[in-house]
């Protein structure tokens, strides 16, 4: 068996596409990431960890939405910190908070559009981008139908396509699949495996499941540190049948996050 990454090990990876260096992160006052050394290339990342590990911070940090308090963060070769134009970096950005804004009168296409004008994408290329995106996210035949008549799960991939619009090298989803129904979150795994062959897609999830099924690496944090990085199977090998969980991934994951605060 390969052998497993840890926030100490992790080899220096090429071409990388985010890169960090200890990195600390502020949500408020509280320090939620702190001394985080990360380095992602191409892929589908998953992130998980208990509430309050720090992900959505990290997500944010990665976002460019907040400053890092100290270290260093670099995104698709340009280093972000209070100096740094990021335009030419949000252009490539693709962005699905937990929690995000809309104009309820919109309709999905008004919606996708208005993000892809935010994100320059030339508009001459902009109606098939939207249309190519709204495809991509199973609403063709809610295209012209208004937010505010939307199911959550429906909005939620409303929020999928307009992160996806300007096809970004670094893709990031905080929480994608809430709200969406068993058949949705198996054509959302499939999404991610398309995106995943040219971009870094990085998707914080409590569904340790989806991480397993979608992902091709596993990140996991608690109290704003990485614990464990590794593959799916690096995971599951750090379980064992005693370890809650009703499968062996969330065996693994409990084993990790017992052995961390045991030795805490």
């Amino acid at each position: 068996m390969r052998a497993v990454r840890t926030a100490e090990t992790a080899p220096t990876l090429h071409p990388w596409l985010v890169h960090a260096e200890k990195l600390r992160v502020r949500a408020g006052r509280h320090l939620a990431v702190d001394g985080l050394d990360l380095t992602l290339t191409a892929g589908v990342h998953g992130v998980l960890g208990p509430n309050g590990a720090g992900k959505t911070t990290l997500m944010r940090a990665v976002s460019t939405v907040v400053k890092p308090a100290d270290g260093t963060l670099t995104l698709l070769g340009a280093q972000v910190d209070g100096r740094a134009d990021l335009r030419e970096v949000r252009r490539q950005l693709g962005y699905l908070p937990q929690q995000f804004g809309f104009y309820p009168r919109f309709t999905v296409r008004e919606f996708v559009t208005y993000m892809a004008w935010l994100k320059e994408i030339p508009k001459a290329a902009v109606p098939d981008a939207v249309q190519r995106a709204i495809d991509r996210v199973g609403l063709t035949s809610k295209a012209d139908a208004r937010m505010k008549t939307l199911s959550g799960g429906m909005l939620r991939r409303a929020g999928i396509a307009q992160a996806v619009v300007n096809d970004p090298r670094l893709l990031l989803l905080d929480e994608p699949t809430v709200g969406l129904d068993p058949e949705q979150r198996l054509e959302f795994r499939d999404l991610l495996r398309d995106l995943a062959s040219e971009s870094c897609v990085l998707v914080s999830t409590h569904l340790v499941e989806d991480v397993v099924a979608a992902c091709t690496d596993v990140l996991l944090m608690n109290e704003g540190r990485l614990l464990f990085q590794g593959t799916p199977d690096d995971l599951i090998a750090r379980g064992g049948h005693s370890e809650a969980g009703d499968s062996p991934a969330e065996r693994g994951y409990s084993a990790l996050l017992r052995r961390h605060r045991s030795n805490a």
